[in-house]
């Protein structure tokens, strides 16, 4: 019997039209897919508990989220890596210093202080086009993270760190500053770029998580494919047999993937699982 074959797919931007809408033809490739036998896994930068519901509602073989920290395969934890309480007081330490906005994740939900969790919101509002002067946090807009209050957030737990700032060097001067550590990418949130990213610990990220994945279902990455569309996809795309860019993508990103399918708009997943004959026409 031929191995099975394996995709990891990106959530936003990818799966899901950045807060908006998951296209029919998505939610038919990866149910299609699964039927015929391809295991289907997000990879997100997500929290497990942040995924949007009508992403989860799809149907998954298993999750790698906050960006590579946890995975599971069903009801199995195959990875559970949260951050050292002393780096994570290092990361909240910097950000405060350097009064960059920040909110932290732990694999369960998303924790920000009440001034992050407006100013997020805020910025929520012009990426989705609205422009309404007034918003509380427990009203943000659709896509924006669904908020704790970062008092009752347990450091232990601790997955990733996310930050917002107005200066565009702020990823570059975050990756001098704590990269002997961390690991640090440009973030997903659509801002000038530059001025917003992601934070885990060195050697952890989704290429990593999914090695793992592969580990346990004894699946050789040559039978892998991954899409996504940011830039903590990199790793996904190194470790994957064919890492695929999304047309959405930035376009040093798809320089560095082997393929490049339509965009979320246009029907990209179904395109690449056609392609991989991983569905049919």
């Amino acid at each position: 019997m031929p191995a099975p074959r394996i995709a990891f797919l990106d959530v936003d931007g990818t799966i899901l039209d950045h807060g908006k809408t998951i296209a029919d033809s998505t939610v038919e490739a990866i149910r299609s897919a699964r039927a015929a036998g391809t295991l289907i896994y997000l990879s997100t930068g997500r929290a497990a508990g942040d995924i949007h519901p009508g992403v989860a509602a799809i149907g998954f073989d298993g999750a790698i989220t906050n960006g590579g920290a946890y995975a599971t395969s069903g009801d199995t934890t195959i990875v559970a890596q949260p951050m050292p309480r002393d780096a994570v007081e290092r990361l909240m330490a910097y950000f405060e210093t350097h009064g960059i906005l920040s909110f932290l994740q732990t694999n369960e939900a998303v924790y920000a202080s009440p001034a992050v969790q407006v100013a997020v919101a805020g910025y929520m509002r012009q990426w989705l086009g609205t422009h309404s002067e007034r918003d509380e946090p427990q009203t943000a807009p659709q896509g924006a993270p669904r908020f704790q209050d970062l008092e009752t957030i347990d450091l232990d737990a601790v997955a990733k760190a996310v930050f917002i700032s107005e200066a565009s060097d702020t990823v570059a001067r975050a990756t001098t500053d704590l990269g002997d550590r961390f690991h640090v990418v440009p973030g997903s949130m659509p801002l000038p770029g530059g001025s917003n990213g992601e934070i885990g610990m060195r050697g952890i990220t989704k290429g990593s998580a999914i090695v793992a994945v592969l580990a346990h279902h004894g699946i050789d990455a040559s039978e892998a494919i991954g899409i996504g569309d940011s830039w903590n996809d990199v790793e996904m795309f190194d470790v994957c047999g064919v890492g695929i860019a999304m047309g959405n993508a930035p376009d040093e990103l798809k320089r560095l993937a082997d393929e490049v399918t339509t965009s979320v708009r246009d029907d990209g997943i179904w395109n690449a699982f056609v392609l991989h004959g991983l569905v049919s026409a």
